[in-house]
């Protein structure tokens, strides 16, 4: 490090660098040291408070920084890329800082510097991705670029521009040309940096017939020109994909060329596959992109350089109309954007330049050929050489809904059989996304929402690659965890119909079609005073589902459940999870109900036994009263009178009589406590009611979960059953006796009358069991005189 400090002449520069590097070395430190830093970040929080009067230290400073970006400390950081940007995040990173220090050079040393910066950053992109002869303008947002070409290309074909304004384009009205596949908004907001209205806009569609159907169709855009010609119109711009924003598909580049050469139209490419440009190979469509009026470059994320900017390489010959259309530029500030990518640029080299753009590339490839190889898995992919985006689906092979899983519904028409499937295929897609993104982070996997396809998992490794830092085990990983979870897409498929059924055949039941949820199905229970035309809120529903919830919960199974309202309604539901193929329906239906079933019997035993406890105090109330009333009758008014009651009371006492009530909960109805006093003994009343129960009694094998499929086979089954009816007739044998004291009962009293009754019996028996030893059980039975 002091070789490397004694090189730099600057002492500035060189502090510079070592405060930045222990910056970021303090901000990627997520430790909380003592409990006053834990303090000062409770107080800093996100409430703004007022300036301190004192200056702060800079350890503090950076200590709030971190706090701010970093949140609580039982919260995940939002970006885990913050704590492993590398040193070539600092190169880049430190291009910032050096951009403010430079701006402070005396004029002639700042405009020698930044040419000299410009200069070298689009000489090395022109020549990394064979764009020959070209021009750069950075920028921070992607599609200011695009804005800037034009207004190039509006003063480019109307020269009265700016003396007339808009009055030129009045009278002859320009047309931009963007693909149906154009990434969203991006014709909003052309419409909103030019001032121009909403019809200059021309969306061309893709084919839908032959090829990609994410390719623009050439044949339609040409007879869109034409007619867009003889209305009066100007067409000026074209905007191509090279790698659309869904899908990474590349449109039909060379033609577009041709007929924008033919039209005098100016042909602007964007897209992710731009970067395949700098590999040895490159297929004709990306290569046609070299030879265009313009293209837009990532880098950034190709190459996993935080805050690094855009590019868009443009070709003109005139520097006043890119100077007026803000492409270039004399303030030293915007030739200054190009010095993070410089820097990071030569940190890197031509060689892992181009390494990081290749292994990206690979990572595709990997992805490619792992998932060939796994069935129920579609890849929307039109060339494999030239898109390094992977998108696939699982699509799953059913019974006659092979050929129409891909079909479009058409518009305005009542959902059928086929949208439905489509839609459970969407939601399962949905779902084996999320679980990819859980189970392999580092992949960087997407789900994307395709109007044609549905929902679909995206890898686009040249957008996450480099800041992830994927690995080819990635790749096989995540092709291990789908062919892992299609066993559980494929059955939960297959037991939607059989659980539809099972409900349907169910009383107090109604399976709710929701194709929205990845699982096995949506049920309901409805009550008896559930109103079912009513979408109302439903309080005694709700309360019955959320016990049911908690009962389901309870039993610990493989299966997951969760309430929400149903689909269009504010009624509860029961919203069951993926299933497996050991799963029995049957049973998970029959204890749904049967669980149910039992919440509302006892949520209104306990309302009527609520309603009877209330009828019976107030009854109390009213007995009390008329107790009071007759003890007033019976004592007389006198004796209610403080000192003459004592003197009455002392010359002829009252014997007053004790008369008590109490109130049975089982019967509902008050009593007389008078049993009570007289035989010191309270009454047990009628029986109660045994509680209703209903849950289906399963046998089932040490450790085996509910809702699963016993797997013992049928001999296994008799020979079980055989044991335990043996073992029956030995406990029945044994509580009767054996024979000898089958034969001692056959002699009944009514046969002899000298035999004792069979309580006498019993007390005798019990008295010599108390006196005999355990030799000798049996209670000793006394002869009749017939038999002696």
């Amino acid at each position: 490090m002091e070789a490397s400090q004694e090189k730099i002449a600057d002492p500035t520069l060189a502090e510079m660098g070592e405060n930045l590097k222990e910056a970021m070395k303090m901000l990627e430190d997520n430790h909380r040291i003592t409990e006053e830093e834990n303090g000062k970040k409770l107080l800093s929080g996100d409430i703004p408070g007022p300036l301190p009067d004192r200056g702060e230290d800079m350890v503090n400073i950076l200590q709030l920084v971190q706090n701010l970006m970093h949140g609580d400390e039982d919260e995940e950081p939002q970006d885990a890329r913050i704590r492993s940007i590398g040193e070539l995040g600092h190169i880049a990173l430190l291009g910032h800082s050096l951009g403010a220090y430079i701006s402070t050079l005396d004029k002639e040393k700042l405009r020698k510097l930044t040419t000299r910066i410009l200069s070298d950053t689009t000489l090395w992109l022109c020549r990394i991705f064979r764009y020959e002869n070209g021009c750069a303008y950075f920028h921070e947002e992607e599609r200011e670029g695009l804005a800037k070409i034009c207004r190039l290309a509006i003063h480019s074909h109307y020269e009265d521009f700016v003396v007339d304004g808009f009055n030129v384009l009045y009278n002859k009205k320009p047309v931009i040309y963007l693909s149906a596949a154009a990434r969203p908004g991006l014709g909003q907001y052309l419409c909103n940096q030019l001032g121009l209205p909403f019809p200059c806009l021309s969306r061309v569609p893709c084919n839908t017939m032959f090829g990609s159907q994410h390719q623009m169709d050439v044949a339609l855009l040409e007879k869109l020109i034409k007619d867009d010609i003889e209305r009066g119109k100007l067409p000026l711009l074209l905007v191509a994909n090279a790698g659309t924003a869904a899908v990474g598909h590349t449109d039909k580049i060379g033609r577009l060329k041709e007929l924008c050469e033919q039209y005098g139209i100016w042909l602007h490419v964007e897209g992710v596959n731009l970067a395949t440009l700098a590999l040895g190979y490159v297929s004709s469509s990306v290569l046609a992109a070299a030879k265009c009026d313009s293209l837009t470059l990532t880098p950034g994320p190709w190459l996993g350089l935080p805050a690094v900017p855009a590019v868009t390489l443009y070709k003109h010959d005139d520097p006043a109309l890119t100077l007026v259309a803000g492409l270039t530029s004399n303030k030293p500030a915007d030739k200054l954007r190009a010095l993070p990518l410089w820097l990071s640029l030569q940190y890197l080299g031509l060689d892992s330049t181009v390494n990081r753009i290749k292994h990206a590339c690979k990572l595709s490839q990997r992805l490619q050929e792992g998932l060939k190889k796994v069935n129920h898995i579609k890849i929307l992919v039109e060339d494999e050489l030239s898109s390094p985006v992977v998108v696939f689906r699982f699509l799953p092979e059913l019974p006659g809904s092979d050929p129409v899983l891909n079909a479009v519904p058409a518009p305005n028409t009542a959902p059928s059989a086929v949208s439905r499937e489509r839609h459970s295929c969407d939601a399962l897609n949905r779902w084996l996304g999320e679980q990819l993104k859980q189970l392999v982070p580092e992949s960087g996997l997407t789900i994307i929402d395709l109007e044609v396809e549905g929902v679909c998992l995206k890898f686009s490794p040249l957008m996450t690659a480099a800041a992830l830092r994927t690995r080819g085990d990635d790749m096989d990983q995540l092709v291990a965890c789908i062919q892992s979870r299609l066993p559980v897409l494929t059955c939960t498929l297959q037991l939607r119909e059989e659980f539809k059924q099972a409900v349907a055949g169910t009383a107090g039941l109604l399976y709710v079609d929701d194709p929205n949820w990845p699982g096995i199905g949506v049920v309901r229970y409805e009550h008896a005073n559930d109103d079912k035309n009513s979408l109302k809120l439903d309080p005694e529903g709700e309360k019955i589902h959320a016990g049911l919830l908690k009962k389901l919960n309870e039993l610990e199974s493989d299966l997951t459940f969760k309430i929400g309202p149903e689909y269009k309604s504010m009624k509860s539901c029961i919203y069951i999870g993926m299933g497996s193929d050991d799963t029995d329906v049957s049973e998970l239906v029959e204890t749904i109900a049967v669980t149910a079933r039992e919440i509302e019997e006892n949520s209104r035993l306990l309302e009527n036994m609520t309603e009877v406890v209330r009828k019976g105090i107030q009854e109390a109330q009213v007995q009390l009263q008329k107790a009071n009333e007759e003890r007033l009758l019976e004592e007389g008014v006198l004796r209610q009178i403080p000192v003459v009651g004592s003197v009455l009371n002392w010359f002829s006492p009252v014997q007053p009589s004790q008369k008590g009530r109490t109130f049975n909960l089982t019967a509902g109805s008050l009593e007389s406590t008078e049993h009570t006093y007289v035989y010191k003994v309270q009454g047990t009343g009628v029986t109660p009611p045994q509680t209703p129960s209903g849950t289906r009694t399963k046998q089932r094998l040490p450790g085996q979960k509910p809702f699963k499929r016993s797997l013992r086979s049928s001999d296994a089954l008799s020979e079980t059953s055989s044991v335990s009816h043996t073992e029956d007739l030995e406990k029945v044998e044994h509580l009767s006796g054996g024979p000898e004291q089958r034969a001692l009962e056959a002699h009944s009293p009514e046969q002899h009358p000298g035999a004792p009754t069979p309580q006498e019996a019993k007390r005798t028996g019990d008295s010599q069991n108390r006196v005999q030893g355990p030799e000798d059980d049996r209670p000793q039975v006394e002869e009749p005189e017939s038999l002696r």
